[in-house]
């Protein structure tokens, strides 16, 4: 590998982590006992030159596991109506099968060693990744089982904001609050959002750390 690849590459730049920007919609607040409705996932890479950038994006929803929980106030809140047909609504195995073979392969091809989520206020998606996974019974989940990139903490750090749509705003991305609360649309944000975080970081002169730099 050379010098610059290994100053610029995605599995050095996050000590072998693969961020993989997850954002979910539900039910309710208790992953255990309250369905999992939407979810997305975009996978993040780097040019040459160490620029982070959204790279691959899935979007799923998702139909209740039986005898899931649907709690009124979070359904108005989301503006999902679980039992529509027009949802093309797959079951949790489906869509976590898929990110999770997306994921993997991300892995492989980037020479990482595991997966990090990254998300807003990530204890909550993450969360409900593992629950519906573990209903699902999945193998080889390719996600740190307890360590992730939040970006609500990130934001108020780089940019004095926590709030997604505020924390957008302050670093000069466009949010548009009528498709907030969408996976998929807050999957993209968040995404734009970290690479923004990584990148800003690197301009200002914060990676490659000197120490790297050095020695290589």
């Amino acid at each position: 590998m050379s010098d610059n690849a290994q100053l610029t590459g995605l599995c050095d730049r996050f000590r072998g982590f693969y961020p993989v920007v997850i954002d979910v919609e539900t039910a309710g607040f208790n992953a255990k006992t309250d369905a999992l409705l939407d979810i997305a996932a975009i996978t993040l890479k780097m040019d040459s030159d160490g620029w982070l950038m959204p790279d691959s994006t899935l979007h799923f929803q998702v139909a209740p596991f039986e005898g899931a929980n649907l709690v009124p106030e979070a359904l108005a809140f989301n503006g999902i109506d679980p039992n529509d047909p027009l949802r093309e609504a797959v079951s949790e195995y489906d869509a976590l099968h898929a990110i999770f073979k997306m994921v993997r392969k991300g892995i492989k091809d980037s020479g990482c060693n595991r997966a990090i989520m990254v998300a807003h206020n990530a204890t909550f998606d993450h969360g409900f990744l593992m629950a519906a996974a573990e209903r699902a019974a999945l193998k080889r989940n390719p996600f740190h089982p307890f360590v992730t990139f939040d970006t609500a903490a990130l934001s108020g750090l780089a940019l004095g904001q926590t709030v997604l749509s505020k924390a957008c705003t302050a670093a000069g991305l466009s949010f548009d609050s009528t498709q907030a609360h969408s996976a998929l649309y807050d999957t993209e944000q968040t995404a734009l959002l970290f690479c923004e975080i990584v990148n800003r970081w690197k301009r200002l002169g914060g990676w490659p750390l000197p120490m790297v730099a050095d020695e290589a």
